[in-house]
């Protein structure tokens, strides 16, 4: 019998990593209960270049949010980025029920997702195309809720959720940034609770239909200025700047199909890893200044136009401080992406350059904390 025991306990081994191990990948759907209603959750995992893949659906808002997933031992976590929101989830023995919570601006909710086959999994409807606002329309936001965000908040999201405009963790000097296409450097004469005081808001406009980008900035820009009384005027400025041109071979951006008139989309899918949908070259320039670099950043490449396109870069340190994330140190992984000034020579056939420019300044004269709700 003795000589058994050894092989005995490594299938006992073995046997435990198989139930560590499990595939995650495929379709998990449950039910998450927030304060106002139960909403229908599906989350579909695959495998990527580097990792695990994520995309999540709210069935019931019609939503489709790109995320990503890890996996350590039994414990199974998926990050969506673009609503700053958050899952982690134990797997049972059988690898079948992920029992969990969902985390989003607010303490935890319970939310457990079952592994299910195509046959089962809930039907996600084809999204409706979504009602334009008039071209014309001059709207302002009807109902707008600003509070303070939590202490313990990471991160900051600015984005749309159907006719919603959300915003979490951002500061007035962030909403400042993104109403008017500047960088916090060229903001001045504020007080410092501009950058340390942090809100989210949830505003809706007076306006039927989905605003366009130009109309969604001048509804901030009025929030601004009836909430947190602001006042200001222009001036112009040298600054250090990062200037983005046109690389020796030519642009490689493929031209989007989407609708000319609707709003950009860019995000991450992990730190580094940029989809862009439907972006001008000033999309893209605003996203590096008020994401991920240190100076402002200016278009210069002279292209119109609206594309599709990816970026993947390792990140480095002193990178994405405006979203409030610390960079962790760089992999050592001789097959990880390269820094960011060579990913956007080879990847988008541009180039990133630090140069000195005239840039537009934003001068504060008067400004208060936000009026009561």
């Amino acid at each position: 019998m003795k000589k058994w025991m050894p092989r005995i306990i490594a299938l006992a081994v073995l046997s435990l990593g198989a139930l560590f191990a499990q595939d995650v990948t495929g379709t998990w759907q449950g039910t998450l209960q927030t304060p106002q209603q139960a909403l229908r959750i599906v989350i579909k995992i695959s495998k990527a270049d580097t990792g695990l893949k994520a995309v999540m659906y709210s069935i019931d808002q019609g939503a489709q949010l790109a995320g990503t997933a890890t996996q350590q031992g039994s414990t199974v976590k998926i990050s969506v980025p673009g609503i700053g929101g958050a899952y982690e989830g134990k797997l049972d023995a059988d690898g079948v029920v992920l029992v969990g919570t969902w985390t989003q601006g607010g303490a935890p909710m319970p939310m457990n997702l079952k592994h299910v086959t195509s046959e089962a999994a809930w039907p996600i409807p084809e999204p409706a195309p979504p009602k334009r606002m008039a071209a014309d329309a001059n709207p302002a936001f009807d109902v707008a809720s600003i509070k303070p965000s939590r202490p313990d908040a990471q991160g900051k999201a600015i984005t749309v959720r159907g006719r919603e405009f959300l915003t979490i963790n951002t500061s007035l000097s962030d909403l400042i940034a993104f109403a008017y296409g500047v960088h916090a450097r060229q903001i001045t004469g504020g007080q410092a609770w501009l950058e340390s005081d942090k809100y989210d808001i949830v505003a809706k406009p007076d306006e039927e239909g989905l605003p366009n980008e130009k109309q969604l900035k001048i509804m901030l820009q009025k929030l601004m200025a009836d909430r947190f009384k602001l006042a200001f005027h222009h001036d112009k400025k040298e600054l250090s700047v990062y200037a983005i041109t046109v690389g020796k071979t030519g642009p490689k951006l493929t031209k989007s199909e989407s609708d000319p008139n609707g709003l950009p989309g860019l995000g991450f899918r992990a730190l580094g890893d940029l989809a862009a949908r439907n972006a001008n070259m000033a999309d893209f320039a605003g996203l590096m200044q008020g994401a991920v670099l240190d100076l402002p950043v200016v278009d210069q490449t002279e292209i119109s136009g609206r594309f599709d396109f990816t970026l993947k870069w390792t990140p480095e340190e002193g990178q994405f401080a405006g979203m409030g994330i610390k960079v962790p140190p760089p992999s050592e992984d001789p097959a990880a992406p390269p820094n960011l000034f060579t990913a956007i020579q080879e990847q988008l056939g541009l180039k990133l350059v630090s140069t000195k420019a005239l840039a537009e300044i934003f001068v504060i004269d008067h400004v208060e904390r936000p009026s009561a709700n």
